[in-house]
Order: structure tokens, then C-alpha cells, then sequence
């Protein structure tokens, strides 16, 4: 294995690392045997080797993405590995105002009239760790629409609602949605370290109306305790691994001494944003709590940095199952290779692809949704043409409070007398006997 110190390299001007910066070179490491291009004899089954073990293959990634090691030359020089590695720090020192934002890209018109007239709407923040992966010319860039504001989300559209999803009708308590008979969501706050243009809870996400106080958490935690039906909880916000380990193992350690809550889950973007949170402490925490699931917000396969690899590492090293829930956005990853990649990216980070949603109609999100048909054609695209567990469940969480409704292509032609007709992933038709009435079957001598 080979690992190379930046700093030990000939180096161009203006090529300087951030301080501490390494760079680990990926490698395999190889029996001495392989590396000679010989092979050896295997013994037989129960008969004693009489060679040492081979290493290993051992696979290195870099620990930093480029984007990020350039982004930091460039603007964030002074600031030791220590604090850029702080969640902390990143959270405090967040972008968030339109001198700041300039500073670091070139604004589009449409951009800076957005960030002038902003007022009440959804705030923008944005980590400095993520503000690197932003392309600072290219308006257009995926990443970029999906973190800074545009015009278009001042125009509402027919169909368009600030609670789309009813959530307010079904919510008992500030800041629980009990819409399943059997699973409840918990909104810890409305805090993220980085607000997504097409939030669903834009109307309530950044705003300070739910805070993370004991008494309001209380009430919610009580209303779980009257409802012995409830086996399933999921927090969420804002973004639950915003919260201070302490706080959010308060949260957990509550809702475990409840009897009939089996199941507990965590919905974040923390990993792809921020993923200095995925702290040893925190995942040490986190695994006190099974069985605990987290479901993941990737967007896009730009998203699949070194930094995020580490940080679904742990979690995943921790025993936590890993899913992700993927929304469909007009111009950000709307084509089947698109999403393709950033499937493949997520199994290799050992995280399952489970909803691809349909964007929600909030207020102003016209310039993101799709039509229906578009992702019928990309879980097409992926059925058959990649591995199954790289294929999401299609959805959409109908407005009014439906709930989520899967959707998939239409795989069944017809009928033809017993036999049902079913095209494949290549359009082939195929025959499956399928009685329409039940049918004694015919007795086979062996």
C-alpha cells in the first residue's frame, strides 16, 4: 500500500494543499505470488497450508474530494483541518447571505434577483464543505439549482400548496404527523445545515417555529405513549443529526423505553452536506439504540464524494441499515444514466436505493417537477438493465394527505385465454400461466 504526503511531492505554483492535507493514493495490496504473475498449489480440503495467509485487497479512496481541496486553496486557507473537519464549525460558519455567496461564485441575474427578494421565503444556507462541490460559473450546474434560489420559486403554480402533503391536518401535537395507523413522524426541529430549493417543509423549515425544546418534545414523545398502536417512529425536521449527541440520544433513549415502539428511524441529508457530523462519538451513540434505520436525501451522483464514502462508512460499520430517498428534479437528475450512476455510487457507499420520489407540488416548484411519465422511463431504464437492488421504489406522497403510492411501468400486455402476456426489460413478450378461474391441476404420474 501506498500513501503519499502531499507535501512531500514536487509541487506547481499556486498547487499548495491546505495544511495536513494527504492524500491516500488507491491501491491493491497483492500476495507476493500474484505480484510475480505465478500461481500456487491450494491444499486439499482438511489438509494443513503450508504458506502464510495472502494479504488482502485492499482498496484506498482519497479522503478529500479535489473540488474541496481546491475550494479550500482558494478561500478557505487560514483554516487548520481541525476546524474544517468541526461540524460545528461548518454549521457556524455556513453561507448564507448574497455578499457572502459572491465572494465565492458568479451570480446569475435570475440568481441575485432571487437572493435580493428572498424575504420570508425558504432561508439559504449552505455549508462551506458543500459550497465547494458547487460549480462557481455554471448556473445550470445540478448541485447548484438545488441549493440557490431562482426567480421561478416566487410563481405558484394550479396545484401548488404550501402544505401539500397535509401534513398540518394530521398532525395531533406540534411537530407529529400521525398519518399511518401504525408509525408516526416526530419533527425534532426545523433546523438543516444546508436547505434544499424544493423542500416539502418550506413553509416551516428554517423559520424557528419548531424548536428542539424538552416541552415540546414531551408532548410528542406523550402522544406516542396514549397510542399503543404506534410501533414505528421516524425523526425528522429539519434534520435530526443537526442535534447535539446528547439531545439526540435523549430523543432515542425516550422512545426505546416505550414497549411498543419496535422500530426507529432517522430521515437526514447530514451525510451528503455535512459529513463531518458522522463523528466515532456519534455512531458509537447511534448503536446503542437498535434495531435504528437511516434514510438518506442523495440527489445526485456529484454527491458521491470521498467525505460522503467515510461518512455512510461508519454508520454502516455501526450496524445502521442505510437506504436512500431520492427526489426527481427537473434538469438535476432526470435521465436515466443520471440516476444510474448515482444508484451504482450508493450500493458501492453501502446504501440501498428505496424511494425515488415525484417532487412535491409545494409553492413555487413548478421548475422541478417532472411528469409522471419521466419516471416511469428511468425506473424502466434501471428494471432489467442494472441490478435490482439499485432500483428505487417510484412514488408519490399524493396531495391531501394520501400517503405514498407506488408507481411502476405496465408490465402486463393482456391476457390471452389462461395465459397472462408480460413484456420484459427488453420488450419482449412472454407467457405466464395464469387461470383466470381456479383449475384442478392434472395429476402427473413421476
Amino acid at each position: 500500500m501506498a500513501t503519499v504526503d502531499a507535501d512531500a511531492m514536487p509541487s506547481l505554483p499556486g498547487d499548495e494543499e491546505p495544511p495536513g492535507s494527504a492524500v491516500t493514493i488507491e491501491t491493491i495490496s497483492l500476495s507476493p505470488a500474484a505480484s510475480r504473475g505465478t500461481f500456487r498449489r491450494l491444499p486439499l480440503l482438511g489438509e494443513p497450508s503450508t504458506e502464510p495467509a495472502a494479504e488482502p485487497a485492499v482498496f484506498r479512496r482519497p479522503k478529500t474530494d479535489p473540488r474541496v481541496r481546491q475550494f479550500r486553496r482558494t478561500f478557505y486557507r487560514d483554516v487548520p483541518d481541525k476546524l474544517w473537519n468541526d461540524w460545528r464549525w461548518q454549521i457556524s460558519h455556513r453561507v448564507r447571505t448574497l455578499q457572502q455567496i459572491e465572494r465565492l461564485l458568479v451570480l446569475s441575474p435570475d440568481e441575485r434577483d432571487a437572493l435580493v427578494q428572498a424575504g420570508s421565503k425558504l432561508p439559504v444556507a449552505i455549508t462551506p464543505y458543500y459550497m465547494a462541490l458547487v460549480s462557481p460559473h455554471d448556473a445550470d450546474q445540478p448541485l447548484r439549482r438545488t441549493v440557490l434560489p431562482s426567480m421561478a420559486e416566487f410563481h405558484a403554480s394550479p396545484g401548488e400548496a404550501r402544505d401539500p402533503l397535509g401534513e398540518d391536518g394530521d398532525s395531533p401535537v406540534p411537530g407529529l404527523v400521525h398519518r399511518y395507523p401504525d408509525r408516526v413522524l416526530l419533527l425534532v426541529h426545523d433546523f438543516c445545515s444546508t436547505y434544499c430549493r424544493y423542500c416539502t417543509r418550506s413553509r416551516v423549515v428554517g423559520h424557528g417555529e419548531i424548536a428542539s425544546t424538552q416541552a415540546r418534545l414531551q408532548m410528542g414523545l406523550d402522544y406516542i405513549r396514549r397510542n399503543p398502536r404506534i410501533r414505528d417512529v421516524l425523526l425528522s425536521g429539519g434534520d435530526p443529526l443537526t442535534l447535539s449527541d446528547e439531545k439526540l440520544g435523549w430523543v432515542l433513549a425516550e422512545l426505546r423505553r416505550i414497549p411498543h415502539v419496535e422500530f426507529l428511524r432517522l430521515g437526514t441529508k447530514v451525510p451528503v452536506v455535512l459529513p463531518q457530523r458522522i463523528t466515532p462519538a456519534l455512531c458509537r451513540m447511534l448503536r446503542r439504540f437498535h434495531p435504528l434505520w437511516i434514510s438518506i436525501h442523495f440527489t445526485h451522483p456529484d454527491e458521491c464524494t470521498p467525505e460522503a464514502f467515510q461518512a455512510c462508512g461508519r454508520l454502516a460499520d455501526a450496524g445502521i441499515p442505510l437506504g436512500s430517498q431520492t427526489v426527481l428534479l427537473k434538469g438535476v437528475n432526470d435521465d436515466v444514466e443520471t440516476m444510474k450512476r448515482l444508484m451504482h455510487e450508493l450500493l458501492k457507499m453501502r446504501v440501498r436505493p428505496y424511494y425515488l420520489y415525484q417532487c412535491d407540488p409545494i409553492l413555487g416548484s413548478a421548475h422541478f417537477r417532472t411528469s409522471i411519465a419521466k419516471g416511469l422511463e428511468i425506473i424502466e431504464g434501471l428494471r432489467g438493465h442494472t441490478t435490482g437492488y439499485a432500483v428505487p421504489h417510484f412514488v408519490v406522497d399524493a396531495p391531501g394527505g394520501g400517503g405514498k403510492i407506488p408507481l411502476l411501468p405496465d408490465y402486463v400486455v393482456g391476457r390471452d385465454g389462461d395465459d397472462l402476456l408480460l413484456r420484459n426489460y427488453e420488450g419482449k413478450v412472454f407467457r405466464y400461466p395464469d387461470p383466470a378461474a381456479t383449475v384442478a391441476p392434472t395429476h402427473v404420474e413421476p
